[in-house]
């Protein structure tokens, strides 16, 4: 039994210590591979390959060990961007439907509101997240701090960081999501 098999099994029964190793060993790959695909886009590429991994933490129970670990990821990586780019897309022919057909009004102020509306809430979501996460996730997003600088400031590992933010952007995804029409048509407004 190979190494790789032998990882897969520890992870398939939750071992983190596998996981940790299986991430130093494929996060880099994932993320040259979805560079690739994505043609530069590094946000996406990080952003992708931290939802792979919560993926596979999610799914290892399914893991077969004598499958390529590489290969699994690397499917869910690359469904992962398709999704993304199909999402982007969709939005982008909506809104343009949106613009032609809207007529032209001054709305400055309705427009500030709704900003306003817009950022309290996710204020609110960032700040139901557990203190560490919600520090992580400001440091990233709100003061622009670069994983390795945070993980030196709150002196953990950076994997952790990259977990943490994965763990704190998919919250606020799920949330967002639950508030889909609202939200969407308040962005639309705010675009226009």
């Amino acid at each position: 039994m190979s190494d790789e098999e032998k990882e897969l099994i520890a992870l398939r029964n939750g071992s983190e210590k596998a996981f940790e190793t299986i991430y130093k060993r494929y996060a880099g790959k994932l993320y040259n591979f979805i560079m690739t695909l994505s043609h530069g886009n590094r946000y996406a590429a990080e952003e992708i390959v931290q939802s792979v991994f919560v993926k596979l933490w999610e799914v290892r129970e399914q893991i077969q060990p004598e499958k390529s670990v590489l290969s699994y990821l690397s499917v869910i990586a690359k469904n992962m961007l398709l999704n993304r780019y199909q999402r982007q897309t969709i939005e982008f022919v909506y809104q343009e439907y949106i613009m032609q057909e809207q007529l032209p009004f001054d709305t400055v102020t309705e427009k500030e509101l709704d900003r306003k509306w817009l950022q309290d809430f996710i204020d609110e979501l960032i700040d139901q997240l557990p203190p560490s996460r919600k520090r992580i996730f400001i440091l990233s997003r709100k003061e622009d701090l670069s994983t390795k600088q945070i993980a030196e400031i709150m002196h953990i590992s950076v994997s952790t960081v990259e977990t943490q933010l994965s763990l704190a952007t998919r919250f606020m995804r799920r949330q967002l999501e639950r508030n889909y029409d609202k939200l969407f048509l308040l962005c639309l407004t705010l675009l226009i």
